[in-house]
């Protein structure tokens, strides 16, 4: 918030000029080590002096829940185009900058995922990192490669990095994509991952079809009992004992082979147990995605430019 010099002492230097849009003069500082100045900005401003908080709070409340911009122009006055300027201004913004404050605030134990939208009709990624039931990271790549992952991604951990410069996650949880795991594995080179033991569920779920109704009931009643195991040794005797079951009880077919390739991966899901912080599932940045996926659909997702996208997400 204060420039690094700024416990030397300073002095007070006049004023700026006027602000054209709020008619507004704001404070100079002159520091006493560097003699650099500096304004200072007020809190009851927007940032580029775009209007004063108390006339955009309850507006920008109401995009929260992804009122259009129209309507909110047509109750709180202005044109639609400055309530999305408004908006986009917010991506300028540092996500871990603004959500953490303390360096060893900055959670360790990481949730990460990406989700497909569409700029212009041509598919792009959505790399997301959240902790702690928030958002942390957001970033647009053009394709699900791990080269473009890894720069998605990376906009987090150069922020991350901004706030603590030794900046090291302990965890992070992805599915099963390799181009995910690969990304953070560049980022961060003794970052453990993790594999979601939700995701692999689901991939059961998705398979079961209605006349294995009965079967998929005991199969999941099995593998939701070996994800609560309490050690890790009780969580490989109980996949042993899934494995053992699915190759009997279970007919040849989908659901039966996605059920032995989620026991086939104990080893990925067991490291999780030696770190009790960690998240097994990736529900939590799920359900901050479906909040995206929300916004960006009441909008007809992405028309302009690139650029224009990204502040869109990180707004």
């Amino acid at each position: 918030m204060f420039p690094e010099a700024f416990p030397g002492g300073y002095s007070f230097f006049g004023f700026t000029e006027p602000s054209i849009k709020q008619q507004l003069l704001c404070r100079r500082m002159r520091l006493d080590q560097g003699r650099t100045v500096f304004p200072i900005a007020p809190a009851f401003v927007m940032p580029y002096m775009t209007g004063r908080t108390h006339d955009v709070d309850q507006a920008l409340f109401l995009r929260r829940f992804h009122g259009p911009c129209w309507a909110i122009a047509h109750v709180f006055g202005h044109e639609a185009m400055y309530w999305y300027r408004l908006e986009h201004g917010l991506g300028r913004f540092s996500l871990v900058g603004t959500t953490v404050k303390p360096p060893e605030h900055v959670p360790k134990d990481l949730v990460a995922d990406e989700k497909h939208r569409w700029l212009k009709g041509e598919r792009v990624y959505i790399a997301t990192t959240a902790a702690q039931d928030g958002l942390l990271g957001a970033s647009v790549a053009p394709s699900a490669a791990q080269k473009d992952l890894e720069k998605a991604s990376g906009v987090f951990a150069t922020a991350a990095q901004a706030v603590d410069a030794e900046y090291t996650p302990e965890t992070v949880n992805t599915d099963g994509w390799q181009a995910t795991q690969g990304a953070w594995k560049a980022l961060f080179t003794h970052i453990t991952v993790l594999r979601c033991f939700l995701h692999a569920f689901l991939t059961i779920r998705d398979r079961a079809t209605k006349t294995l109704g009965d079967l998929f009931t005991q199969v999941q009643a099995r593998v939701w009992e070996a994800y609560h195991a309490p050690s890790k040794r009780a969580f490989s005797q109980r996949l042993r004992r899934l494995r053992a079951w699915a190759q009997t009880a279970l007919p040849d077919g989908v659901m039966k082979s996605h059920t032995l390739a989620l026991c086939t991966k104990r080893t990925q899901f067991s490291k999780s147990y030696d770190h009790p912080g960690a998240h097994r599932p990736s529900n939590m940045v799920d359900r901050l995605m479906k909040f995206l996926d929300r916004a960006f659909f009441n909008a007809q997702y992405f028309h302009g430019m690139p650029d224009s996208a990204e502040s869109r997400v990180r707004a």
